[in-house]
């Protein structure tokens, strides 16, 4: 991403990213000083900084973490994390609260590394929160989910129109296997060896995941916001969706890649990508419709996905929504209302 040349224009400075996850551990070292109040929608309330998980700690470390001592730091240092915790029993209607609450407390960017199965109770929850996101101008990003090589069954809220579903490729630029692929990928971001904290004892590590790859994009539109700050929502995502990296085989959309791999370097550095209209959403525009892509249902091809990227075993049976899209085996956290995994690949 060259972000070191990135951030001689760029650092985030002015962008408020929400974090809608397992809550933000305010005690991080390269957190000090970068979050703002934030809230719990979860169930049992623990408070917005209450991270047993460690989960949504490491996800404002790949976003805005600053640099202390020998540890990692985000790619959008400068930016400021709205923690907002939203697991356990209380489900899309907690998300659904965070996201409402994100757009009205100052979020342009509202990061979602969750996800769960597709349904009509959540759909009927999600979409009214996510429809008043983008009517107060937040651009929100989600994983699209880590099942690509197992059932493939697109997840909510990535599969939803006004979400930016997020994919991930490993460090040949091509498409993890464990990525779920279909038409509700709109981008795609490294999702593979990114150096972070992880788990719940918060260590240096190394994870892989869409969790990853969505935090990425989300630091990228934050990079670009900050430089660009009279931009709205749809025209920070049409310079993204213009200067990504586009599939070697042409095809756009591609159910792998969408319209590619974020480069905010390409609008930062380059001085690439047309903004346009201001008030027409470049992807539902692009999509030539308001109704959410079709999810896959059923296990499909995977030959064009990267076969060296293997997911680690899924649990035995699907979770209680929602489910972390970080990802290998590193913390399962019983939950009022039931089992929520946090599984996460990591190399001390």
């Amino acid at each position: 991403m060259q972000a070191e040349r990135m951030w001689q224009t760029s650092t985030g400075e002015g962008v408020t990213v929400a974090v809608i996850d397992s809550g933000v551990d305010s005690s991080v070292p390269e957190l000090r000083g970068q979050l703002v109040p934030g809230k719990d929608f979860s169930v049992p309330q623990l408070g917005a900084n209450h991270d047993s998980q460690g989960h949504g700690t490491s996800m404002a470390m790949v976003i805005a973490g600053r640099r202390s001592g020998g540890g990692t730091w985000g790619l959008a240092p400068e930016s400021k994390i709205l923690p907002l915790r939203s697991v356990g029993a209380n489900g899309s209607a907690g998300m659904a609260k965070s996201i409402r609450y994100a757009a009205d407390h100052g979020a342009k960017v509202i990061n979602i590394s969750l996800g769960g199965p597709a349904s009509e109770a959540a759909r009927a929850d999600l979409q009214p929160a996510i429809d008043h996101a983008g009517e107060k101008g937040a651009l929100i990003f989600a994983a699209t989910g880590n099942h690509g090589a197992e059932d493939n069954i697109g997840d909510y809220p990535s599969s939803l129109p006004g979400v930016v579903g997020v994919g991930a490729v490993n460090r040949s630029l091509k498409a993890a296997k464990f990525s779920v692929y279909g038409p509700q990928v709109a981008l795609a971001a490294p999702g593979v060896d990114v150096p972070t904290r992880c788990t719940k004892r918060l260590r240096d590590c190394t994870t892989w995941g869409t969790s990853d790859a969505t935090a990425l994009a989300s630091a990228s539109a934050a990079l670009i916001w900050s430089a660009h700050p009279t931009w709205t929502n749809n025209q920070v995502l049409r310079v993204m969706m213009e200067t990504a990296g586009k599939p070697d085989d042409g095809n756009i959309p591609s159910k792998y890649l969408g319209y590619g791999i974020v480069r905010p370097r390409k609008v930062l550095l380059d001085k690439e990508g047309d903004p346009g209209p201001a008030d027409i959403n470049p992807l539902l525009a692009a999509r030539g419709t308001t109704a959410p892509p079709k999810a896959p249902q059923s296990r499909s091809d995977n030959s064009a996905a990267d076969a060296a990227q293997k997911p680690a075993d899924p649990p035995d049976s699907a979770p209680p929504w929602p489910l972390t899209a970080g990802l290998a085996a590193a913390v399962a956290a019983l939950a009022a209302g039931g089992l929520i995994i946090v599984r996460r690949r990591r190399t001390q």
